[in-house]
């Protein structure tokens, strides 16, 4: 029997604990890339397990569902080798050569290193395997076709690698690849044409996607963000709500399970980067939406008055539905716990969409401190009702021009298919 001395022993056990440790860190690489690049929100539906799949998107063309992407070889990516994931982040094609859909943001993950793609996939498949069988997509014609999603892709897809410009600071090019790639914030915050590709010249300058509004991002000072400082964007990043916005809708959902998680230095890239965008007004906004609003003192006649019945107004539903929390006149609470609705980026937005949206869907993320709750009116209160109650909103704290009719407001609720229907 041939004998291992000490020396040879220690050094065995030395290399495998080295190994381990080397495992264990691309592992949380991986993690920590798969986290800034947001995967879990879309391939996970409610209620459902991470990664599996099934989540509904609702677009112009129809309804795509999101894809299992966990390891399970009959119903997931399982047997997908390193080529197969790869081709799909970087040319839009699955394993079997098709195009994928752009709903899938390959249009910005092409842009991502090989490495980060690989240390990606070592991460999902180091997860537990999850048996879903996803639902077919609902596409129109010509969409349904993966011959006119080729045609798409010679319009308006390149494939491309991130180059770090060398004229600029190694924290800009970090945040230039943390949102232009990984982040792929482009493909909610750009407006998009008739064909469903984004409008380069109005790059990052707002749009509408799936009923709530992905604000302008630009530097501009009144339709953007150029008034916030970089601390602002840090510390929007990193809990959802400053002074002068509070996250809601699929924004909420990236902080909590994204952005959140990232490195200072990387929320100061991202921050200092977006700071830098061309600022864009495409709709020549002359006010911010945070400069909106003033303190409501008229509601104190109502104060100790009997509801009305059959006959409910804006005021009332507010002082019954949002005063406990927001005040009575709008300035919410001391610690902004409960924001105020008074210089509101939602309340004061160019479009009512992100207003009615919150009223219906209520808000629900979680910090590193507590979480962030409002309940959701949609079951308790009718169309007609949430729109009488918008537009009181909008003529006391934000902009009185605007108003939303009870149609519109079935519309928006007809978007989110767990509050699709009325409470009646």
């Amino acid at each position: 029997m041939k004998t291992i001395s000490l020396i040879t022993l220690i050094t065995m056990i030395s290399t495998a604990t080295q190994a381990q440790s080397t495992a264990t860190d691309t592992l949380k690489r991986g993690e920590y890339l798969t986290r800034a690049a947001d995967c879990v929100v879309c391939h996970t539906m409610e209620g459902g397990k991470s990664f599996a799949g099934g989540r509904p998107f609702k677009t112009p063309i129809g309804t795509i569902y999101s894809t299992n992407i966990t390891a399970d070889q009959e119903t997931g990516i399982g047997n997908w080798s390193d080529e197969d994931f790869l081709r799909a982040l970087h040319e839009g094609k699955d394993r079997d050569g098709e195009n994928l859909y752009p709903a899938m943001p390959y249009t910005s993950y092409t842009l991502l290193t090989k490495e980060d793609v690989q240390l990606i996939k070592e991460y999902l498949f180091s997860l537990p395997p999850v048996e879903y069988n996803n639902k077919k997509n609902e596409i129109i014609f010509p969409f349904n076709s993966r011959i006119g999603i080729s045609v798409w892709n010679l319009i308006n897809f390149k494939n491309r690698r991130f180059k770090p410009d060398e004229k600029m600071k190694d924290t800009w090019n970090r945040g230039a690849y943390l949102v232009e790639a990984l982040g792929h914030c482009g493909e909610c915050h750009t407006p998009r044409n008739i064909l469903m590709g984004t409008k380069t010249k109005d790059r990052y300058a707002g749009a509408i996607l799936d009923g709530w509004y992905a604000f302008n991002i630009t530097d501009d000072k009144t339709a953007g963000i150029g008034s916030w400082s970089q601390k602002d964007i840090v510390e929007y990043l990193r809990h959802g709500a400053v002074e002068k916005a509070q996250a809601a809708g699929p924004m909420a959902e990236v902080i909590e399970h994204s952005t959140r998680y990232l490195t200072d230095t990387d929320l100061k890239a991202m921050a200092y980067y977006l700071s830098t965008i061309e600022g864009k007004n495409p709709n020549k906004e002359t006010r911010g939406r945070t400069s909106w609003g003033n303190p409501d003192q008229s509601v104190e006649i109502f104060r100790g008055e009997p509801f009305p019945v059959g006959n409910v107004d804006g005021v009332h539903l507010y002082l019954g539905n949002c005063a406990s929390c927001h005040n009575y006149n709008g300035v919410g609470s001391k610690n902004n716990y409960y924001p105020s609705l008074i210089h509101n980026s939602s309340v004061g937005a160019p479009v009512i969409n992100n207003l009615v949206m919150v009223i219906l869907n209520g808000v629900q993320r979680y910090t590193e401190e507590d979480e962030i709750f409002m309940p959701a009116f949609s079951k308790k209160l009718n169309d007609k009702e949430i729109s009488l109650l918008t537009n009181y909103i909008l003529q006391q704290f934000g902009r009185p021009q605007l108003s939303v009719t009870a149609e519109e407001v079935e519309k928006l609720r007809q978007l989110n298919p767990s509050i699709k229907s009325n409470y009646y």
